[in-house]
């Protein structure tokens, strides 16, 4: 079950939206946990390029077997490693230059994923500013999945019955988000300006021209395409697990309702997950979901040394700090999906005819 903080008394009312979060944040500033770690992230690129070329290696000398689909599974963990360093470059949590993240995030997503940093970028900002904020959160919108009933009440025909079932289809529809992924940074480039999308577009398609070439030239063509799908949904699922625990089924705020301050936007909404460098490893430092959304730019290899003083503030300041299992956040998340379907599942069934 998940755990929270034992709450102690509300700040008063004269408090200002933004005073329960200073003091945390000269502490955290004071003891250095927003200092780069450069040598860190070195070593953590230097590994990953290292792991991506070896598997590489390993599709060229088993392309004329059936067993270089086995290859799926380790080529899809580095390829989630690689989302994780992109996503902490688009951070400024490798570098406080805006250049250098932009590239080292450029080279990720676009060169070695085929995923549009632009588009995730000004996505997860909007995310990262009103986190399940309905109006403002695009995670929370409508789209294939809903997280409101009232998102649900305006759905209608395949959307309807996609609806009821979300829950249980969640996990399989992640197995299309690889896919997605690229397609949406396609996309994306009508809303670059010119010279962004003349980067980024030039990436996306390099990626796409050497991912098919390994593939083509090492593999038969049904062998290719059978590895290129299943990749790409091992892909989709290990982003999805790593990013469904961290908001799903914690508070959404009111549109029309009072303001939140930083620290409770951020704590309410955001959930922890358990675990130790396993966990660490499989989540890419996102476990430590409440940390990293009160400072978004904090090295990874910081956010547990951050969680025991933002657990500590919390208590004092009265906010609930919620931290459980990582499969006990996964059933949260699908019990919220579950109860937004529920009025669709109640409603009468047409008689047969």
């Amino acid at each position: 079950m998940p755990q929270a903080v034992d709450a102690a008394p509300a700040p008063s009312a004269g408090t200002t939206p933004g005073s329960d979060f200073a003091p945390l944040l000269r502490t955290v500033r004071g003891q250095g946990l927003l200092d780069r770690r450069h040598g860190w992230y070195t070593a953590r690129v230097l590994v990953n390029l290292c792991s991506l070329a070896a598997v590489v290696t390993g599709v060229v000398l088993l392309g004329h077997s059936g067993w270089v689909l086995l290859l799926a599974v380790p080529f899809s963990l580095v390829w989630t490693r690689t989302a994780y360093l992109s996503h902490d470059a688009g951070h400024a949590q490798i570098s406080s230059s805006r250049r250098t993240g932009r590239w080292i995030s450029l080279t990720h997503a676009n060169l070695l994923l085929g995923m549009s940093q632009a588009w995730w970028n000004e996505k997860h900002n909007k995310h990262h500013a009103n986190p399940n904020h309905v109006d403002k959160d695009p995670d929370v919108g409508v789209g294939a999945l809903v997280w409101t009933q009232q998102q649900a009440a305006g759905r209608a025909g395949f959307a309807r019955w996609l609806t009821r079932n979300q829950a249980r289809l969640f996990f399989p529809m992640l197995l299309l988000e690889g896919i997605a992924l690229k397609v949406y940074g396609f996309q994306d480039l009508r809303r670059q300006d010119r010279r962004e999308a003349r980067t980024e577009g030039a990436l996306l398609l390099t990626h796409l021209a050497l991912y098919a070439a390994l593939l083509l030239t090492t593999m038969a063509p049904l062998t290719a395409l059978a590895f290129a799908l299943l990749h790409h949904a091992l892909f989709g699922l290990q982003l999805g697990m790593a990013f469904a625990p961290n908001h799903k089924g914690m508070e959404m705020p009111d549109p029309d309702g009072e303001r939140w301050g930083h620290l409770r936007r951020q704590v309410l909404t955001s959930r922890n997950v358990r675990g130790g460098p396993v966990t660490d490893w499989f989540l890419g430092g996102l476990n430590y979901q409440i940390e990293h959304h009160l400072f978004p730019n904090m090295p990874r290899p910081h956010l547990r040394l951050a969680q025991p003083l933002v657990r500590d503030h919390c208590r004092e300041a009265g906010i609930p700090y919620t931290e459980t299992g990582l499969l006990d956040s996964y059933r949260q998340a699908l019990r919220h999906m579950h109860e937004v379907g529920a009025p669709l599942r109640e409603e009468p069934r047409p008689p047969n005819v």
